[in-house]
């Protein structure tokens, strides 16, 4: 069953809750500790955040992220979405990339999720602060964006790092359909990275020319030292939750490909070519291909626990 709702007028209602936190938040979200220590925390940190000029992708939708993360802006002259936040230091960059293409920050009505990883909604919380967006996410995914802390259930439980805690999380529905103006986001529930991973779809359109998008969220099956996918008391539906989501994103319309790392879908490769054909963009096959690596990689994740 699909569902609808619409978030412009929410977003309105709860700014002036939104607004009477930001300080805070923004201040919290913003703080980098030492680099030494980032360093040691995250020693991929430097190389994902590192500068990535913005760009329009197609239509509407733009990439505002840093090298190694994304962050996708859906705009539209009565608001826009963004799809994830990357770090918690990547916030400002974020912003700026926002304002550097003609917008602003203050029009994103909407923000949205992929997994509840440091790295990908780490920068919500201040990106919520200076916009006064709806953050909504699903059943699973809301608890750890209101603590910034991940769950036991989740395979990387103990290994990822905490992050800056966001306000006013609204849950949502598998499938249901977010609007903001004419954008159109369906909310695809694929997890087994995280219990709450989301992957999101829509249509955007250019001089008569419409593509349907795929955010697809990590399908890889990492996790902490210890953990077994085969057999574990925490999260033991996670291969079957791998599975399904897998099968859904083999059937999902889908002409662009966008991963939360965009070397998982070679988006940078794939903009280069848009601008040397009209077709450079378009791989029809992004997300079968996408989803058959991906069940790859748990068939021999797998293999490698029956084995020990």
């Amino acid at each position: 069953m699909t569902f609808s709702r619409t978030f412009s007028a929410l977003a309105i209602a709860i700014a002036a809750v939104l607004t009477a936190a930001a300080t805070s938040a923004r201040a919290q979200a913003t703080s980098s500790p030492a680099q030494s220590t980032r360093a040691a925390e995250c020693p991929s940190c430097a190389e994902w955040n590192a500068p990535q000029e913005p760009v329009r992708i197609f239509g509407n939708v733009h990439y505002v992220g840093t090298h190694g993360l994304s962050a996708i802006l859906l705009t539209s002259t009565e608001g826009h979405v963004l799809i994830d936040g990357a770090l918690p230091e990547s916030a400002e960059s974020i912003a700026a990339h926002i304002r550097a293409l003609g917008f602003r920050v203050e029009d994103v009505k909407l923000i949205v999720n992929s997994h509840v990883h440091f790295d990908h909604a780490g920068g919500i919380a201040a990106l919520q602060a200076m916009s006064g967006a709806t953050v909504v996410a699903s059943p699973a995914s809301a608890p750890v964006l209101r603590t910034g802390m991940s769950g036991r259930d989740d395979p990387q439980y103990g290994s990822v790092s905490a992050f800056p805690p966001v306000q006013n999380v609204t849950v949502i529905a598998d499938g249901e359909t977010l609007r903001v103006g004419p954008i159109a986001l369906v909310a695809r529930f694929t997890p087994g990275h995280t219990p709450g991973g989301t992957s999101w779809s829509w249509r955007s359109c250019d001089a008569g020319r419409c593509l349907d998008f795929v955010y697809a969220d990590s399908q890889t099956p990492v996790s902490t030292n210890g953990f077994l996918f085969t057999r574990n008391t925490t999260y033991p539906t996670a291969i079957a939750d791998f599975e399904r989501g897998q099968a859904l994103l083999e059937t999902l319309k889908c002409d662009v490909l966008l991963t939360p790392h965009p070397s998982a879908s070679n988006m940078f490769e794939r903009i280069a070519e848009r601008d040397a054909s009209a077709h450079g963009l378009v791989d029809a096959e992004g997300c079968r291909r996408f989803a058959s690596a991906a069940r790859a990689q748990l068939a021999k994740r797998i293999a490698t626990e029956r084995g020990k």
